[in-house]
């Protein structure tokens, strides 16, 4: 049990003991940092349950239990708080738990399965800045959910089924009309076709342009996309080479930015169930007729603004993309006993998914799933507009990564010749990352790569810095044969206060998962930091004379250093050797 939790739970039974029922004591930390370390609110309360001054009943507790030897003083104050000053021994003794088992202060006991849908790229169509925030934030919280005990399924989705795929053939078979894959008698030999990403890139916004100016090409990709829907031989084959020529692409860039899925299926495979769905779905008797298409209402009658239907099947005989994620919720339910299913989408998707999560809870598709989605907002330009490309075009992903990159590398790298572009990568994407997740998930920022690669700022390269900077003092000191297991004694106040922020570990973590954003996280690593940065300017840890406060001190930069890894390892971010 965390210290803290056990430390309520001493409080809560000695309040039993003189009479108070109470189900649960929560102490805070406290906000009057000279007054206290922590702070129990509860006496006013139970002034109002037991028509008592608040005071006279925190003065009850507080002669309950002042001799407890995890405090080092303990007092009131009006209206009623109790505020308790820790002692050096109990700080420590944590401090020691965590050196042995740093995830104790993570794993919150939270047995739950939960399916993460994040990334979503289309197929052959480039990876730009509005595809980061999905993947990046679905993968930290995807870390999140591990370390607090939950079992995880991530997956990509990818968007390779739709019109999009008919058009791109389509331009292929303008180009190349004599390639096997479009001859009828092809029979699903091997082509030589030489299909690479960068044809994709250029592909794809001409085929999609094409079909937008001209309604004849629009209705000859859509005839396509029908057939690639039914398997046609030739149009699946050369499928089947685009997805894996861009789904290479899409992973080696993923990579760079540590990101990652259990299950790389797309619309495609959704598709295998959409047959059974429908029989399912008709079985219910919620599917109407409107205008032509196929709809189920999803009104509540709670609801304070319209709520369109769910169409399934569109006038013109299409399956619609919201039966192809109610496919998808289905396939998923079938595969896996799930307690939740967590969507990492734009938010301005929320009416889609809303419409989608309703039509599953009507239908009885999810009778024991929640789910939920957690929508994000945009990432922009320092200008406060959406991030371009020189040209006015949406600005590439690898693009990005590489431009950070190069002012990573000649802003940071003085002085180091070795690996200095795989260090700056590393840098650039602890930059992008990390500026990423410091917003709440739902709020929209300005990204603006001269202030997010600054060394003195509230930035990854901040923490990556320090992070080294503890991890070359530990160096030193083995060197040196210093052998430093535990912390023995505090000094200073500073000591104090890293690890009273360290006792709030678990209450961030827990907020994190509950609010499904990183935002509190990343603050946290940055205070930490921050004061650890003010312990190793006010100390000479190395020289200090006296071994227990020399050892002490290198256990408590151990500690950080873990301490930080593993929350860097949540948002997805590495630590360089050196900077």
């Amino acid at each position: 049990m965390h210290k803290i939790d056990a430390l309520e739970e001493k409080i809560k039974q000695a309040m039993q003991e003189i009479g108070f029922e109470v189900d649960q004591v929560l102490l805070n930390p406290s906000n009057r940092p000279d007054l206290g370390d922590y702070q129990y609110n509860g006496a006013m309360a139970l002034g109002k349950k037991y028509h008592d001054n608040p005071m006279n009943i925190a003065e009850k507790i507080v002669e309950k239990i002042k001799h407890f030897p995890e405090f080092k003083s303990i007092s009131t104050a009006n209206p009623g708080f109790i505020n308790i000053t820790l002692s050096d021994e109990f700080l420590i003794d944590f401090a020691n738990t965590s050196l042995r088992n740093i995830t104790s202060n993570y794993n919150l006991g939270i047995n739950k399965t939960i399916f993460l849908d994040y990334g979503g790229p289309n197929v052959a169509k480039v990876l730009h800045v509005g595809h980061l925030r999905s993947a990046n934030i679905g993968q930290a919280l995807n870390n999140l959910c591990e370390i607090v005990g939950c079992k995880t399924i991530s997956d990509i989705h990818l968007g390779d089924w739709g019109r999009p795929m008919g058009m791109v053939i389509l331009e292929i078979k303008t180009r190349y009309p004599d390639l096997a894959y479009f001859k009828e008698d092809y029979n699903g030999e091997e082509v030589d076709f030489n299909l690479t990403n960068d044809d994709l890139l250029e592909l794809y916004p001409t085929a999609t342009t094409k079909a937008k100016e001209d309604e004849q090409i629009m209705e000859e990709a859509r005839k396509i996309n029908l057939e690639l829907q039914n398997k046609h031989k030739g149009y699946y084959a050369l499928w089947k080479k685009i997805v894996e020529v861009s789904v290479g692409e899409i992973k080696r860039l993923y990579k760079d930015l540590n990101i990652d899925f259990d299950l790389w299926e797309g619309e495609s495979d959704n598709f295998e169930y959409m047959n059974e769905l429908f029989d399912y779905l008709y079985s219910k008797n919620i599917v109407t007729k409107s205008d032509g298409a196929e709809v189920i209402d999803v009104k509540e009658e709670t609801d304070k603004k319209e709520m369109p239907p769910l169409i399934l099947i569109k006038s013109n005989g299409a399956v619609s993309y919201e039966a192809t994620d109610l496919a998808a919720i289905w396939e998923r339910i079938h595969k896996f006993k799930l307690d939740e299913i967590w969507y990492v989408v734009d938010k301005r998707q929320e009416l889609h998914f809303n419409q989608v999560f309703r039509a599953s809870y009507k239908s009885g598709i999810t009778s024991d799933t929640k789910l939920i989605f957690n929508g994000f907002g945009t990432m922009n330009g320092p200008d406060g507009k959406p991030f371009k490309t020189r040209d006015g075009g949406v600005m590439p992903l690898s693009d990005l990564l590489d431009n950070v990159t190069r002012v990573c590398e000649a802003r940071l790298m003085e002085g180091i010749t070795e690996n200095r572009y795989d260090i700056a990568r590393t840098i650039a994407v602890a930059a992008i990352k990390y500026a990423d997740l410091l917003p709440f998930r739902t709020t929209d920022y300005n990204f603006d790569i001269d202030k997010f690669t600054d060394l003195n700022g509230k930035t990854g390269t901040y923490l990556l810095y320090s992070c080294v900077r503890m991890n070359s003092l530990l160096k030193k000191a083995s060197e040196k044969n210093l052998e430093y297991q535990e912390i023995k004694v505090l000094k200073t106040e500073t000591e104090r206060k890293i690890l009273i922020a360290m006792l709030d570990l678990k209450r961030i973590v827990k907020r994190s998962f509950e609010n499904c954003s990183l935002n509190e996280i990343c603050e946290y690593l940055y205070k930490i930091t921050n004061l650890y940065n003010n312990f190793y300017a006010e100390n000479k840890v190395l020289t200090e004379e006296n071994i227990d406060t020399k050892t002490s001190w290198l256990a408590l930069t151990k500690l950080l250093f873990d301490n930080n890894k593993q929350l860097l390892d949540i948002l997805g971010i590495n630590i360089p050797e050196k900077m």
